[in-house]
């Protein structure tokens, strides 16, 4: 059951990036999209192992969230492509605001949403 979870989470993951990528689709020269679902992926995926700290590996919705939703919405692989094409266009400041952006800002996302997760698991209910 937890692997249907786990698509369910993709396809909805997924369908947010496309939806963020058609949003931002307007900003031409620069990937804005890819990098926006970077980010509040990796603000969603510390959120979730902030909450889930304890039952990451045991709960469906640990495993909708995290590698499900997180897995489909953020773009690794599309940022890669689109790094390269800005590379190919010999466009350096862009590829390297893209690489910087991406690395820098998604590991603080990714650690702002971890404690934001921490503290609400904290939370009595």
């Amino acid at each position: 059951m937890t692997w249907l979870w786990v698509a369910l989470g993709g396809a909805m993951g997924s369908m947010g990036r496309h939806g963020i990528g058609l949003w931002l689709a307007r900003h031409e020269g620069f990937p804005w999209g890819t990098l926006a679902a970077n980010i509040g992926g990796s603000f969603i995926i510390g959120i979730g192992s902030g909450l889930f700290i304890d039952e990451q590996r045991k709960s469906t919705s640990a495993s909708f969230l995290m590698p499900g939703f997180c897995g489909g919405f953020t773009t690794f692989s599309a940022f890669s492509l689109q790094t390269v094409g800005l590379m190919r266009e010999q466009a350096w400041l862009k590829a390297g605001a893209n690489i910087g952006g991406s690395v820098l800002l998604c590991l603080l996302f990714t650690g702002l949403g971890w404690m934001l997760g921490n503290a609400l698991r904290r939370t009595p209910s």
